[in-house]
Order: C-alpha cells, then sequence, then structure tokens
C-alpha cells in the first residue's frame, strides 16, 4: 500500500492534475507553473502531511520498515520528524489556495526531499523501502528543483 499510495502522490495525482488545468480546463498559466502548483500541493501537501501524520502516530513503520531500526529508541524522534513532516505538509496545503505561497512551499519541500535523497544515499545498508523512499525523494526533489528555477527564472 505505502509503494501505491507514494506512486500516485508523487506521480499520478500531480500529473493528472496538470494534464486537466491545461488541456481540460485550459488554464493560461505556463506548465511549469502548474507543474509547481500541483506537484507542490501532492508531493509536500498531501504526502508530507500523510506520512508527518503517519509517523506522529505509527513512528515504528518509518523506523522498522524504512530505516530497519527495531529498538524503540528513536521513535520519539521519528514521531518528531513527523510534527516537521505536518508543518510542512500545512504550507504545501495551503498552496493551493494562496498561491503565492507555492514558491516557498516547493522551495521547502523540494529541499527537503533532496537533503533526506542524499542521507538515503549516504546509507551503505539500504533495504527495498529505503531505496524506493531515496529513488522518490530524489526525484520529486528534481522535479521541484525544475519547477523552482523556471518560476523564477527571468522572463
Amino acid at each position: 500500500m505505502y509503494i501505491v499510495l507514494v506512486v500516485l502522490l508523487l506521480g499520478v495525482l500531480p500529473a493528472g492534475s496538470v494534464f486537466a488545468e491545461h488541456s481540460v480546463f485550459h488554464s493560461a498559466a505556463s506548465i511549469p507553473f502548474l507543474m509547481g502548483k500541483w506537484f507542490t500541493f501532492w508531493a509536500v501537501g498531501v504526502r508530507l502531511g500523510l506520512a508527518g501524520l503517519r509517523q506522529s502516530f505509527q513512528p515504528q513503520f518509518t523506523a522498522r520498515r524504512i530505516f530497519n531500526i527495531q529498538s524503540d529508541d528513536m521513535l520519539p524522534i521519528v514521531q518528531e520528524l513527523g510534527l516537521a513532516n505536518i508543518a510542512m505538509g500545512t504550507l504545501g496545503l495551503v498552496s493551493l489556495a494562496v498561491p503565492a505561497m507555492i514558491l516557498p512551499a516547493a522551495m521547502v519541500g523540494g529541499l527537503y526531499y533532496g537533503l533526506a535523497g542524499l542521507l538515503h544515499v549516504r546509507r551503505s545498508e539500504k533495504n527495498f523501502y529505503e531505496r524506493f523512499a531515496m529513488l522518490s525523494d530524489l526525484f520529486i526533489f528534481g522535479v521541484l528543483a525544475f519547477c523552482v528555477a523556471a518560476i523564477t527564472a527571468p522572463r
């Protein structure tokens, strides 16, 4: 279920939202702006918000499944990570209603995904779930970095 949810939130739903707004609703906004809007909403807002809730209320999943840490000693740290994800997720969700927040949310979320992806890269002992987290983190970092660069580029 975790894999399906991540694929939906980091790929299918944002891409489908961009397509719908551009092709079905004929938005005048540029494709990079629409990508920034929808990838920020789904990947930063919904994905990090849901991850934060799970980490706060079920920290064992992240500790055991992703990082292969069996001890309960790390659970309070995972819960605090969850609170940070809820905070970033809230920013991403708000960006849909307040377009001025898209760029800050994309920057914060993208930077988080990129740095988390690099931490996964550095770890030599990775299980399947951590490898998947690493690849999905680096993918969404690349998408959000492209969006931030395109939105802020001089015209």
